[in-house]
């Protein structure tokens, strides 16, 4: 894969929410510095060629996930990510469906560990309210990645983005 960025973006999406946020992202980071990829049309088996990751994934309905991880989430069990820094954000609905916040991005958490990712990018669970989340640190202080909820805090997520994206800088940078 030449001309490669150093960072690889990967994103599923159905509303656009999680895709306009990677496009943030990216924005934010440098368009110059990522690869943005939709899964539903990149094979997961590309993040394997970057040593910076960040996944976005939205929490549908009871804490589901969304049609295209759904698809390719054996994948994830296939993947050597040991010698990658991956970053989470996720996108959520905390008011309509308080009890499982952002649970896909939990979900893919564990599986990018077992993948042996090292995991960066822990945001604090201040300013929102909900009542469950399978995202939670095991003190339960911290998602396990950038909490976006486009449809109850959009004023919100521009400075979180920026603000989740300095930190990422420091930890990419770190893991070099």
């Amino acid at each position: 894969m030449n001309n490669r960025k150093p960072i690889g973006l990967f994103y599923g999406s159905s509303t656009c929410y999680t895709q306009m946020s990677a496009e943030k992202i990216s924005a934010v980071l440098g368009d110059e510095h990522v690869d943005i990829f939709n899964i539903a049309d990149e094979p997961l088996s590309t993040a394997q060629f970057y040593s910076h990751l960040i996944f976005g994934i939205p929490t549908w309905d009871y804490g589901e996930l969304q049609e295209d991880w759904e698809e390719v989430w054996p994948e994830l069990d296939e993947l050597d990510l040991s010698h990658a820094t991956v970053a989470l954000y996720g996108q959520g609905d905390q008011e309509g469906y308080p009890e499982w916040f952002l649970d896909a991005m939990g979900f893919l958490y564990h599986k990018l560990k077992h993948a042996g990712a090292k995991l960066v990018g822990y945001w604090p669970v201040e300013g929102y309210s909900f009542e469950g989340s399978k995202a939670l640190t095991d003190d339960q202080t911290h998602f396990v990645g950038l909490a976006l909820d486009d449809e109850t805090q959009f004023d919100q997520s521009q400075a979180r983005i920026e603000l989740w994206c300095s930190t990422l800088r420091k930890a990419f940078t770190a893991n070099e």
